[in-house]
């Protein structure tokens, strides 16, 4: 078996998945300085999940008899205001879906079936984070800098509870 789209279209994936890591877990850490705890887990949850798509990526690259190239394909967007964390978040996943879809047509055309439906897959799993950052958006809209200051007390009413 031949696959070396399949794989160059992987490791491109990877590339994707290991920046989305980095910039996800950059947000978690700031989220959780901000005493954002919703916000910052939600961002933590995003980058395991991502670091699960990597994973499924390289057994694939691997299975095909590929190596798999562990370099982001991006730089950390130093990014501390929520809602623009939110909309770069958005708009990191509509392009994930964008890049897979192609991908998962390309796979096809290569008659690589399996790697095909792993692309599919991968939209849908794009797609939900895609929604998870579009209702915490809405949550903002709605609720404004309540939203956030409501997390930031719950963390202080949690963390200035000590034992009784």
């Amino acid at each position: 078996m031949r696959h070396e789209t399949s794989i160059k279209l992987l490791n491109e994936a990877v590339a994707d998945e290991m920046t989305a890591i980095h910039q996800y877990m950059y947000f978690h850490f700031h989220c959780d300085d901000q005493g954002y705890d919703l916000l910052a887990g939600m961002f933590r949850k995003t980058a395991i999940d991502e670091m699960m798509h990597v994973e499924r990526l390289a057994e694939r690259i691997l299975f095909l008899k590929g190596d798999v190239e562990m370099k982001p394909n991006a730089d950390v967007i130093k990014v501390q205001n929520v809602k623009e964390m939110l909309d770069l978040s958005q708009k990191l996943e509509d392009n994930a879906t964008e890049m897979y879809n192609k991908f998962a047509n390309e796979c096809g055309n290569a008659n690589d079936s399996v790697t095909k439906k792993l692309f599919e897959d991968l939209v849908m799993e794009e797609e939900g984070h895609f929604d998870n950052f579009d209702n915490e958006l809405d949550n903002m809209a709605r609720f404004g800098e309540n939203y956030l200051t409501l997390q930031a007390i719950e963390r202080a009413k949690t963390r200035g509870m000590g034992p009784a």
